[in-house]
């Protein structure tokens, strides 16, 4: 299953080709005009971070993004290799009179990696991405000049959890279960929330258990949402739709279709996309309401990014 996941992300990469594919189609344009860059992100407003803060009751955070390592699984050919010097104090030696130590880090990798956000430029449909954007007008081998992840505004806002797992009794969700639309609406109702203009939405499977347990399993396929959920979620105007699963859409997919969900939502609607969110916290507490808070890193020309975003309740 992964092999065909490789083969459909990767022939173009593999081919030794920077932009692909090349042919581009017309888009109409988005709801915010034809010159938006940001999506969702509009929904942005400071009333709904003042809301969001009235949902703070007792001061508890959650940190919801996972630590990232060279062991962590992740779609080939992404990995990330951390590397630790001492510089100009090889051999013992230190710096000033004070005998000063110090160390820098390097990073060596891919950005969509662990818990992450999906940029607007990260997947569109033959070669054209969110608003209109054709790849080969907009992307770079140093970075892409439009749509980059690091022009995201901070999100701060309402934040829900769906228990998916609690809905159905069980610890987790099988690869290739499809959460449905009309689950999303029972577990709404049924944990008393509504999901409103500006929230944040993230479902919780029970499959980031995995992640230690099996991760080759975790990371060879997932439960997910189907085109019908995603277009849901995004008719309810979320600014984001998340999981605790590595790439949301369900996998192994149901037909010949790849990663429709990432299309429906970055490229069909501009609504960005949190991926392995550490939703167990939150779930073993019950917390189905809360602030979110994401400032992400603004590495320029980036389509995705490594985060660590907040839950306070």
């Amino acid at each position: 299953m992964m092999k065909s996941i490789k083969q459909a992300l990767l022939t173009c990469v593999l081919g030794g080709a920077i932009l692909c594919p090349v042919g581009a189609e017309d888009q109409a344009p988005s709801k915010w005009g034809k010159d938006d860059t940001i999506g969702s992100a509009n929904y942005l407003t400071p009333e709904l971070a003042l809301k969001a803060a009235g949902l703070v009751t007792n001061g508890k955070v959650y940190g919801l993004g996972l630590p990232v390592s060279s062991s962590t699984p992740a779609v080939a050919p992404r990995t990330i290799a951390v590397n630790v010097f001492m510089p100009g104090q090889y051999g013992g030696a230190t710096l000033g009179s004070n005998k000063a130590s110090y160390l820098d880090d390097m990073i060596t990798g891919w950005m969509g990696i662990g818990t992450q956000i999906d940029g607007l430029a990260h997947a569109g449909q033959n070669g054209t991405f969110y608003n209109g954007n054709k790849a080969i007008d907009f992307v770079t081998p140093s970075g892409v000049k439009k749509l980059s992840a690091a022009d995201i505004p901070p999100i701060v806002t309402r934040g829900i959890l769906l228990d998916i797992a609690k809905y159905r009794g069980v610890e987790r969700l099988k690869e290739g279960e499809v959460v449905t639309v009309d689950e999303l609406k029972a577990v709404a109702e049924q944990q008393g929330v509504e999901i409103r203009q500006g929230d944040v939405v993230i479902l919780h499977t029970g499959w980031l258990s995995l992640l230690d347990e099996d991760p080759d399993r975790f990371g060879a396929g997932e439960p997910g949402l189907n085109r019908a959920g995603a277009e849901y979620l995004a008719s309810k105007n979320v600014i984001a739709v998340g999981a605790d699963t590595w790439g949301i859409d369900a996998v192994p997919f149901a037909d010949d279709t790849v990663f429709d969900v990432h299309v429906t939502l970055l490229y069909e609607n501009g609504t960005y996309l949190l991926e392995a969110i550490d939703t167990r916290e939150l779930a073993a507490d019950g917390v189905y309401e809360f602030m979110f808070v994401l400032g992400q890193p603004r590495y320029a020309g980036t389509v995705q990014a490594m985060i660590n975003p907040i839950a306070i309740k």
